[in-house]
């Protein structure tokens, strides 16, 4: 028999391997929560996105159930065709309020959002003005876009301005895209600056506010964290993350989100959510908006992991919210310290290429409002002892 034809990619995996840059699958055997069981262990959950620890939550599970009795398990079709029932109203409604806005909609995944809707916002003669360290989808999203795109310094308002001034006598109409809160080193974008800069020079907005529902603006996000609901352009988010159940949500006026469903592909060509879904995600906002001291309870957690684990002696680069990395830069030494805190009870996982720059991997610690003060401090000691084993601070 001949070699497979698909051979290389053996050889590419193996090369990441050797420069300690893949990804190491474990398998969860209970809910996602606090606490989980994972391959046969008891763990102190410092890997999910789960911040207000809502996964799990009965009062979600009881609204999926429920819309299952009502509508069943799939919805049969894409949004478009036949896969729409009133559970969609109410959550693009639920949304909307949410959010502060005119309108809503949910998307599939928040991946969707961005790498179906940027696409068709802007045309030839148009300009994306882009942070270097915006999420993928939103690179993705561009790319794919008509338009040109210039990218400016992390959270360099300077350079924005900058870019600002010398593109837009050259183009019709500009779009700043920025995350809300950067995923790998928890910091926050400066977006009344943003905001600011955009009104000057005659530019819309964009918000990838997937880190910042549940988080900030007392979980309303970082449109409400600044005030800025009624001037961010296109406000987009998640539902997989703090509201703790699946898919993606967009916020803007009545023409943003009319625009939205008739264009983006990803909408219009995906299955849509199962019902129980649906009811799920409206669910998880009325909690979050009914019970504030859930988002209190979540920062205090993370004051206290973050000076914590400084006092150790780790480096949490740029962290302003509830993920806390701890720097490391070599990609083998993050993979080996991931791999002891596991074998220690501590579930956070090594950030490495292309996630991050190479040379500057870390573990990505995410603080999650079900942890105890004894699982906190039971972290922190694993990370003192493991540090000094390592060698790492």
């Amino acid at each position: 028999m001949t070699e497979r034809r698909t051979a290389y990619l053996r050889d590419k995996v193996e090369q990441m391997e050797q420069r300690g840059e893949t990804w190491v699958l474990r398998q969860l055997e209970t809910a996602t929560q606090a606490n989980p069981t994972v391959e046969g262990q008891e763990v102190i959950m410092l890997a999910s996105n789960n911040y207000l620890d809502l996964a799990n939550d009965s009062r979600i599970r009881e609204a999926a159930m429920d819309a299952i009795e009502r509508f069943g398990v799939g919805a049969g079709s894409d949004w478009s065709i036949a896969g729409y029932n009133e559970l969609q109203d109410e959550l693009h409604d639920a949304i909307a309020e949410f959010k502060g806005t005119e309108a809503g909609l949910s998307y599939q995944t928040g991946f969707a959002v961005n790498a179906g809707l940027l696409p068709q916002l802007l045309d030839e003669g148009d300009v994306y003005v882009s942070d270097e360290l915006n999420h993928g989808s939103i690179i993705d999203g561009i790319r794919l876009s008509p338009a040109d795109s210039v990218v400016y310094d992390h959270s360099d308002m300077a350079d924005l301005e900058d870019t600002l001034e010398a593109v837009h006598d050259e183009y019709n109409r500009m779009i700043i895209v920025t995350d809300g809160v950067f995923s790998m080193d928890g910091d926050v974008a400066k977006l009344d600056e943003i905001q600011r800069l955009a009104d000057e020079y005659g530019a819309m907005t964009y918000v990838d506010d997937c880190h910042g529902e549940g988080v900030l603006g007392e979980g309303h996000g970082i449109t409400a964290e600044f005030g800025l609901e009624d001037d961010v352009d296109f406000q987009m988010g998640s539902f997989s993350k703090a509201c703790g159940v699946f898919g993606g949500m967009l916020a803007g006026n009545q023409e943003v989100i009319d625009f939205a469903y008739n264009t983006s592909r990803t909408w219009l060509l995906s299955a849509g959510y199962p019902p129980a879904v649906a009811a799920a995600n409206r669910r998880s906002l009325e909690i979050i908006d009914s019970e504030p001291g859930r988002v209190r309870d979540l920062w205090d957690k993370r004051d206290y992991f973050k000076s914590e684990l400084e006092d150790i002696g780790y480096d949490t680069g740029k962290s302003e919210t509830p993920i806390v990395p701890a720097m490391i830069g070599d990609s083998r030494k993050a993979q080996k310290l991931a791999d002891r805190l596991f074998e220690e009870g501590v579930f956070a996982l090594a950030i490495v290429y292309p996630m991050v720059e190479r040379g500057k991997a870390r573990i990505r610690n995410q603080i999650n409002a079900g942890l105890s003060d004894e699982d906190l401090d039971e972290a922190l000691r694993v990370y003192e002892k493991l540090g000094r084993e390592l060698d790492l601070m």
